[in-house]
């Protein structure tokens, strides 16, 4: 018998548990507080690390984020398998990446400043056909980014340390050839993890490899950004416009100055929302192997952080 803690913010717990409980799923018991009986958890990264004294039996704790960082503390005990919710954010990404991208291309606020006016505005718009976007990390979710850009008839760009997986990207750049990737890009997205490598990456030195009609866009973790470099990127006209959904700090203090930045979109982490049948789906998945011993799916690497 397997006991599951599930722990998440009250509005998806409930969700959590009625999912799992209508799985049917064999010789599993959920439990609603910690216990040294507690061998599964199932929840957000934050809520598991000041419980982990609390389960001694844990043998595996799959996270509703694809995130993992704030399990990643070396002062935190690794003797279980952690996975994470991957593989279903990429068609949200794309979206919201997308989204944007055609909000600047097809000038819509633009417009709708003219129909709230009255007037008539039949300038000439942008396309994303032929345009280049460059991904900042290629894993499951750059891939369905490469995938989309693909359906608009971009150039992809990646950059990656080893892997070239994806068939979508037609040209991969690594370390260290990070100018000749940014290059030229008309948009620059990142969708990299938080590690010690990816650290303030897109700096001043890489935004200057930019052309100035440029947009970059972070979807990935705020520490990839030296926001003071982009800031002053922006104010210099050196780069069109940034959209920023992940910050190093958050939420993002009121009195930085992004918030009022000219061309800067701020999402407030929404990009890709943690919806409660899509994650499920993985742990049941998991599940299931589990308890016929076979290896788990998204599992991570504690050493390199994904």
């Amino acid at each position: 018998m397997h006991t599951l803690l599930i722990q998440s913010n009250p509005k998806t717990m409930d969700m959590y548990r009625e999912l799992v409980t209508a799985a049917g799923l064999p010789s599993l018991q959920i439990v609603d507080s910690p216990s040294p009986k507690v061998d599964i958890f199932l929840g957000e990264p934050t809520r598991l690390v000041p419980l982990l004294p609390q389960l001694p039996s844990l043998i595996w704790a799959h996270s509703i984020w694809a995130g993992i960082e704030p399990l990643l503390d070396d002062s935190l005990r690794r003797d279980y398998i952690l996975t994470n919710a991957r593989g279903i954010f990429g068609g949200l990404m794309s979206e919201f990446v997308f989204g944007y991208m055609l909000l600047h291309e097809r000038k819509i606020l633009q417009r709708l400043e003219a129909q709230k006016i009255g007037r008539w505005d039949s300038s000439i718009t942008g396309t994303l056909r032929g345009k280049t976007i460059g991904l900042l990390g290629v894993g499951s979710i750059g891939g369905d980014l490469a995938a989309t850009a693909r359906h608009f008839n971009m150039k992809v760009r990646g950059y990656t340390v080893s892997s070239e997986s994806c068939p979508h990207v037609d040209r991969y750049f690594h370390p260290p050839h990070l100018a000749d990737f940014a290059s030229g890009l008309d948009y620059l997205v990142s969708v990299l993890p938080d590690t010690g490598q990816t650290a303030r990456l897109v700096d001043t030195s890489l935004l200057a490899c930019l052309p100035p009609g440029a947009i970059f866009i972070n979807v990935g973790r705020g520490n990839v950004l030296d926001e003071a470099a982009l800031i002053q990127a922006l104010r210099n006209e050196k780069l069109a416009g940034a959209v920023l959904d992940v910050f190093e700090q958050e939420p993002l203090p009121a009195d930085n100055p992004l918030w009022h930045e000219k061309n800067v979109f701020i999402t407030s982490h929404s990009a890709a929302p943690s919806f409660p049948n899509y994650i499920t789906a993985l742990f049941l998945e998991n599940y299931r192997l589990l308890i016929d011993g076979q290896p788990l799916k998204y599992r991570v690497n504690f050493e390199r952080g994904y």
